[in-house]
């Protein structure tokens, strides 16, 4: 009887462990599902018209330059607009008009379809006909057209006039919304009605994904390496800047062309101001608690020491003037044209949780010689205007000026050599 108690007993007590633990993992099992529960609502709720508006709010306040916020208290914001969110139109509207509050240029907020297209930006990819346009007494002319490219097998030249894009005329319109009529699906035709030499001519062109070259380059004179570079924002500058410079070797000379290039990625800006310095500052960034950080020139990144002329005008601007202000102020290269744009502040790229983001002013930068040139710009060595009618009549006054100071700072360098080895003797 004892024995039979005993056993009845130890089957109890399992009984009630087993019970027990089952219990334990259903319980922890519907944690784990209320958990999961629990992070997707929080996702769905950060990405909610309501949750990116915070987010961004929040991004500006602990990143945007001016402590300040343009003298005005940053909470009434969210105190404002944050309770009136419902919708995505809501949403965009409040982050736009708390943005536009900074009266800064620079920090833009971005729907996702732009914020996209900044993005195919940096990876240097487009779906187009391959042309840069501009606005010339109120016509869209064609002044670049990219080789190997739908436009270059149309025999689109430099100076035709887009007069028509498909069945919608140009006259009244932005750059802009020409570009994204142009621009399209590849294998999509666009049908351009062009105004040539007073002749009228319709090219039918099927668009394709275009790779966008940041760097080109020649030799002028059989001596001279001209080396325009039109963007920092590609992430493939750096790499198309190392293999001109390797085409271009047995040049006596670099002309490096800036005009037109509006910027883009700062690192790019400091890289490329390291292959021609060999020691010295390239930039110094000031960040909005006033902590400066100077970038030094590293020797071994140094690729050219080659004497150098840079052209600059009004449309150099952020990371052009880093270039072109590194150089100057390390008298490492003289500056031809007409003074540069004047943005001497940094921005980062903040995506937001609905893909949509905001590029926000985070620090300034100085020159070596610690110049803020923000809204002031950097004065040219040698000043040099390239008038709207130069550019009809195919003219470059800037381009021929470059190339008679880059001879005599090769014949500077020529007799600095000489006299170092004549004094070595």
């Amino acid at each position: 009887m004892n024995k039979a108690k005993h056993i009845l007993l130890l089957l109890l007590s399992f009984l009630i462990i087993t019970s027990v633990y089952f219990l334990q993992v259903k319980d922890d099992k519907s944690i784990q599902i209320n958990n999961i529960q629990k992070a997707l609502g929080k996702l769905e709720i950060i990405k909610s018209p309501r949750g990116t508006f915070l987010s961004a709010w929040h991004a500006l306040e602990d990143q945007y330059i001016d402590s300040t916020f343009n003298h005005q208290k940053w909470s009434r914001w969210k105190d404002r607009y944050f309770p009136l969110i419902k919708t995505k139109q809501d949403c965009y509207l409040a982050i736009n008009t708390m943005v536009e509050s900074l009266n800064d240029p620079y920090t833009r907020f971005l729907p996702p379809s732009e914020f996209k297209e900044q993005d195919r930006n940096i990876d240097a990819k487009l779906f187009g006909i391959g042309v840069h346009i501009s606005k010339i007494k109120d016509n869209v002319v064609v002044v670049n057209v990219i080789e190997d490219t739908p436009a270059f097998k149309a025999k689109l030249k430099m100076g035709d006039i887009i007069f028509k894009v498909n069945d919608t005329l140009t006259k009244g319109l932005t750059l802009k919304e020409v570009a994204q009529i142009v621009r399209g699906k590849a294998g999509t035709v666009v049908s351009l009605t062009i105004l040539r030499e007073k002749k009228e001519l319709i090219k039918k062109i099927t668009r394709e994904e275009i790779y966008i070259k940041s760097v080109k380059h020649k030799m002028l004179k059989d001596k001279y390496a001209y080396i325009n570079l039109s963007s920092f924002i590609s992430s493939d500058a750096t790499k198309e800047m190392r293999q001109a410079l390797k085409e271009t070797n047995n040049a006596q000379g670099i002309i490096l062309d800036l005009r037109g290039n509006n910027g883009g990625l700062l690192p790019n800006a400091i890289l490329i101001s390291n292959m021609f310095l060999s020691k010295g500052t390239i930039v110094s960034i000031v960040d909005k608690n006033g902590n400066k950080q100077t970038v030094k020139a590293k020797h071994s990144r140094m690729l050219s020491t080659k004497p150098m002329v840079i052209l600059i005008n009004g449309g150099s601007a952020s990371a052009s003037e880093i270039l072109s202000g590194a150089l100057q102020d390390n008298n490492r290269a003289k500056l031809i044209g007409e003074k540069t744009f004047g943005k001497g502040l940094v921005q980062k790229i903040h995506q937001l949780p609905d893909g949509s983001g905001i590029n926000i002013t985070v620090a300034k930068y100085l020159t070596p010689n610690d110049n803020d040139i923000n809204k002031k710009g950097i004065e040219p060595d040698y000043l040099v205007e390239l008038t709207q009618k130069d550019f009809l009549k195919l003219k470059d006054p800037q381009l021929d000026k470059a190339i008679k100071v880059l001879a005599i700072e090769i014949d500077k360098q020529e007799k600095k050599i000489l006299n170092f080895v004549n004094k070595s003797k």
